[in-house]
């Protein structure tokens, strides 16, 4: 069934030509939905957000690989809709901002900036973007699979549903606003990740049924993108096994946990039983399960969301967010919305649920314009939403594993002196007390433990380090004197994680001088010591790199526990 709001078929006539002179345009179709439905659903998506983060929070990352028991779904409390302080909800405040300050015409770059000076904490494909883009890399390189390992996490996918809530009917701002937003932290499947979630909430605005909100914003993702293949399978499945949501769930285990060709090497490179996933599409599909087996019905649909597992607090958001938005703030029931603390001010944001309500009002007016469409009023006054009605044309196809080249873009330095924070790649601190006289560039920030750790595989005060990219290596500089009459030898002490290895590179004056494959096959207890003997310069000063390279892209952390220049 869809909610009686009028569609109005308008056809534009060209005066002062006989009909054997002009071919009849096609009829132009607009949506029109009164500001107070609107405001109604809109209000209702966010609180939909709300709820299922915080009814899921409990259960996040707890469960991985298996089905949540249902004894153990957390007891909902009306309390927990106050989720003002969840990065599931707080990143999209960052957007919100830049397109109230800016507008919709705002640059990518500008976006890149306003979310480069961002406080609040990040994981995965959001901390990588924001670290590549505080170390100069612009975007659309922040996302790009050559500077983050995470390009198709789940980050744009838990924070698109802005996205939606600003573009009633209007798919195509939601895909705009996916390219500007989106592609800071995302590429390829986990950039269509968000623009599909952001693409249901359009529908959600017209249209109840769920199985046609999912059909519609399927057609506004590449079709041969492994995102789009894996919306086609819910619905098959679905289609097959409409009452069984659990036999589904072992098919996506099986499709797109365990299967390597349909998972990536960061985080769920392939899956089982307890095997960590925040791949877009295995999390994605947790959101349809919820949305197409919950029926309609509320709680179900958060709960079967959430008993998926994995990100179980976010997928759970996405879906609650969509049902809710169908169903409208006024139609609610009282659990949800009783305890909504309306001074409650979303973390590391200017917004409290009244002034979110506002601004999504005030960007509202400006898509339907930029969509081309108008803003009337009705007998009574009431503002009216005129939404021109328009295929949605998808971004172009991207692929994670296949990646296409990079822009090259870099920040000027004017834009780089408007970003005031550091990036967590900035060691230089720890490498300084670690090392005295060395410096160290392009530590890549794709691990928690970077820099100096007091102890770790049995060695204590080990500095680690990670390469910036595939390509680029983290390196560890200084200028040595070597003396006349003595031998002169640098002694490194290095070793891997156990999951991975990577190469190191000595470079004299740029010349490699030493290759080596720090990994399980050349180490001792998970160490290596390597010498290389620096007497052959002798008399002069040599200017050293160490490199820390890739082999593989997957777990190349460099650690270190010993850099010494010994003269005899």
């Amino acid at each position: 069934m869809r909610p009686k709001i009028a569609l109005t078929l308008i056809c534009v006539l060209t005066c002062g030509l006989t009909s054997q002179a002009y071919a009849k345009p096609a009829a132009e179709k607009f949506w029109r939905l009164p500001m107070s439905e609107y405001v109604d659903k809109m209000k209702a998506g966010w609180i939909g957000q709300m709820v299922g983060v915080g009814w899921g929070a409990p259960t996040e990352f707890k469960w991985k690989g298996v089905i949540i028991p249902e004894d153990k779904v957390p007891k909902w409390k009306p309390g927990m809709v106050n989720q003002f302080w969840q990065d599931d909800i707080y990143v999209e405040m960052t957007f919100m901002q830049t397109l109230e300050d800016y507008g919709f015409d705002v640059s990518i770059r500008q976006a890149g900036i306003d979310f480069a000076n961002s406080d609040y904490r990040l994981w995965h494909a959001n901390v990588a973007a924001r670290d590549n883009l505080r170390e100069g890399i612009a975007p659309p390189d922040s996302s790009h699979p050559q500077f983050s390992r995470c390009a198709d996490d789940i980050d744009y996918q838990i924070e698109a549903d802005y996205s939606g809530l600003i573009a009633p009917g209007m798919p195509q701002i939601a895909l705009e606003l996916g390219e500007k937003f989106g592609r800071l932290m995302n590429y390829g499947d986990g950039l269509y990740a968000g623009q599909f979630v952001g693409a249901m909430y359009t529908q959600a605005f017209f249209e109840t049924d769920i199985i046609n909100i999912i059909k519609a914003a399927l057609e506004s993702i590449p079709a041969k993108s492994q995102y789009a293949e894996m919306v086609r399978d819910m619905l098959q499945w679905y289609r097959e096994e409409p009452d069984d949501w659990q036999k589904v769930w072992h098919q996506v285990e099986e499709k797109y946990h365990k299967n390597a060709d349909y998972t990536h090497s960061k985080c769920s490179a392939p899956g089982g039983t307890n095997k960590f996933s925040i791949d877009a599409k295995l999390n994605g599909s947790y959101i349809l399960m919820g949305l197409l087996y919950g029926k309609g019905n509320l709680d179900d649909t958060m709960v079967i969301a959430m008993r998926c597992a994995q990100d179980s607090d976010c997928n759970p958001s996405n879906a609650g967010g969509v049902l809710f938005t169908t169903i409208g703030f006024d139609r609610l029931p009282e659990r949800f919305v009783s305890k909504l603390d309306p001074k409650g001010k979303f973390s590391y944001s200017r917004y409290d649920f009244p002034g979110l309500v506002e601004v999504s009002k005030k960007l509202v007016r400006q898509a339907v314009v930029r969509a081309g469409g108008r803003i009337e009023r009705d007998s009574s006054g009431e503002e009216v939403l005129v939404i021109l009605v328009k295929p949605v044309v998808p971004s172009e196809l991207m692929q994670v594993k296949k990646p296409g080249p990079i822009a090259n873009s870099r920040f000027t330095e004017e834009e780089r002196a408007q970003i005031t924070r550091t990036a967590k790649g900035d060691i230089s601190k720890a490498v300084k007390k670690f090392a005295p006289g060395w410096t160290v560039a392009n530590c890549g920030a794709h691990v928690d433990n970077l820099g100096l750790q007091a102890t770790w595989g049995g060695r204590k005060m080990v500095l680690v380090t990670h390469p910036k990219s595939r390509t680029i290596p983290c390196v560890l500089s200084k200028s040595v004197d070597v003396p006349v009459g003595k031998k002169t030898t640098l002694i490194l002490g290095v070793a891997h994680d156990p999951r991975g290895d990577w190469i190191l590179i000595v470079k004299a004056d740029g010349q490699q001088i030493a290759k080596k494959k720090i990994g399980k096959s050349t180490s001792q207890n998970g160490w290596t010591t390597v010498t290389v003997d620096l007497s052959g310069r002798a008399g002069k000063s040599v200017n050293l790199d160490l490199e820390n390279h890739a082999n593989g892209w997957s777990w190349e952390t460099g650690y270190w526990s010993e850099i010494t220049i010994e003269h005899k």
